[in-house]
């Protein structure tokens, strides 16, 4: 039986703010606020529990979001209109809250694929990698031609084959931090587990060159590895040709995999969460935290990204930190966008989006505090760059955007074999080699987006489902989707536009 939507939530006792949780009409009484609502205010959306002075703060998950930007009565929608940025300064006390997780029942396992450096696959897919943009029409043409040919039907422990096509890799550096940062990437995804095997294809004059990735980068342990460059193969044709040969060769090796059970430790979940909204860190990203914790505790790896989305947080992170250093790390990365951010004309509150705000969340202190929820409670016991090979298991954070495909592309070079992402406003994406798992914030958008959404979070509202309970449902779905269960994004065919490296430095 539904239990009735209260019509507001009070998060933490000190917070002067409350959440609406339907659209409310004005001169509404709610519980918690001291006066009747002065105007209509939507569901997700915040509301004055008492009268706020100009210049005080606003507190919200029993922290500050913001500051008045003028009197707010009780009963006022707070918003753009009258809550902003504000200074703000954070405690880091590194390492003072590092409270380890509760040991597991019983082991658990999952079905996947062994590959000869100790990495499991969620999938078994055959990639195509590109070097440059220069080459990528071609590694289009070419996978476009083995699905013309048909013969990929007569290997059905293959999951297909993947263009990683990409708009860099030339008129760049060959030495600054652009140029690293790609280069991990592209290294990166060919040692993914989720690929069997990798063709990697250059044009031949970039800046990027062929010879580099496979000699610094040393890109596969099993040698179901080629290469070729357009100019020296001989043109496009021939290169087409060859392309479809190597990969026909690299698919006996590759339908040879099969399933078998592998632990916990072989599973590493990026954690991402797109167009959010007022409900994201109320209901699926605390959700998806416990979740995390779930995994942790079972001897898995969980990532947390989005740097420029967990401002005005970083402090609950740093606190978590395993070592004073590894919560240092943490603060760097912050001053580092600080002044990123800085020297190409913009700021850090340029976050949250017009759909953020659109769905109740007014700056990006409000949008972090949720977006870390993520993370669950676990100790944090790792930093890495953008695409940096993580090798620490447990909870860790890896360096990005906030921009979506742009931050699950450096998990997923990371290492991800899976990808779990929330969103309130409903975003549609795949990430191939690596299935996606979409978690909806609220059964509106569910109801409206189901087809493209794997679980409803927006029924910890409505049906009062405990967090621990929806935890738990994600869990048990990591370990289903990780056994070869299709995500719906992999349902409908997403993965290959998702691919988006990091561009960073002067275009030349």
């Amino acid at each position: 039986m539904t239990n009735p939507v209260p019509d507001a939530i009070r998060l933490n006792p000190s917070d002067n703010v409350v959440i609406a949780l339907r659209d409310l009409g004005a001169g509404s009484r709610v519980p918690d606020v001291a006066a009747p609502l002065a105007g209509p205010v939507a569901r997700g959306h915040k509301i004055a529990a008492r009268a706020v002075a100009q210049g005080e703060t606003v507190i919200r998950y029993g922290q500050i979001i913001g500051v008045a930007t003028r009197p707010i009565a009780a009963g006022e929608h707070v918003h753009t209109h009258n809550l902003g940025m504000g200074a703000h300064e954070q405690d880091y006390a590194h390492a003072t809250e590092v409270r380890p997780l509760p040991a597991p029942a019983a082991p658990r396992s999952f079905m996947g694929f062994h590959r000869a450096d100790g990495g499991v696959g969620t999938r078994n897919y055959l990639g195509i990698l590109t070097s440059v943009n220069c080459s990528g029409s071609v590694a289009r043409f070419i996978a476009e031609g083995v699905e013309k040919a048909g013969w990929l039907a007569g290997f059905p422990n293959v999951d297909g084959v993947v263009p990683i096509v990409h708009g860099t890799g030339c008129g760049m550096s060959g030495k600054d931090e652009g140029y690293d940062t790609l280069f991990r990437t592209l290294a990166g995804y060919a040692r993914n587990p989720n690929f069997a095997g990798i063709l990697l294809v250059g044009l031949g004059c970039e800046v990027m060159q062929v010879p580099d990735l496979i000699g610094k980068a040393r890109m596969r342990a099993d040698g179901n590895f080629r290469y070729m460059t357009i100019q020296q193969t001989g043109g496009t044709r021939r290169t087409i040709e060859r392309g479809m040969a190597l990969l026909r060769e690299m698919a006996e090796v590759a339908n040879a995999a099969r399933r078998q059970p592998a632990g916990l430790e072989h599973l590493m979940v990026g954690l991402q969460c797109g167009g959010s909204d007022g409900y994201s860190g109320i209901t699926a990203n605390p959700a998806l935290g416990h979740a995390s914790d779930l995994l942790v505790a079972h001897g898995g790896t969980t990532i947390l990204s989005e740097t420029s989305e967990i401002y005005g947080a970083e402090h609950l992170l740093t606190r978590r930190a395993v070592t004073p250093e590894v919560g240092a790390r943490i603060v760097e990365r912050i001053r580092w966008w600080e002044d990123y951010t800085a020297r190409n004309g913009g700021e850090m509150d340029n976050n949250p989006s017009p759909g953020n705000k659109k769905g109740g969340l007014t700056t990006i202190l409000e949008k972090s505090l949720g977006a870390v929820a993520k993370g669950g409670s676990a100790p944090l016991s790792q930093v890495y760059r953008f695409a940096e090979p993580i090798t620490e298991r447990g909870f860790v954070f890896m360096d990005s955007p906030g921009y979506d495909p742009t931050s699950v592309t450096g998990q997923i070079a990371s290492g991800a074999n899976l990808i779990a992402f929330t969103t309130g406003r409903g975003s549609v994406s795949g990430y191939k080699p690596t299935p996606c798992i979409k978690l909806a914030t609220n059964t509106e958008m569910y109801d409206r987006m189901s087809e493209d959404m794997d679980i409803n979070c927006g029924d910890i509202i409505t049906e009062g489902v405990p967090l621990e309970q929806k935890g738990r449902e994600i869990f048990e779905l990591f370990l289903r989707v990780a056994s070869g269960e299709k995500t719906k994004s992999e349902e409908l065919g997403f993965g290959g536009a998702e691919f988006v490296p990091w561009a960073m430095g002067a275009v030349m």
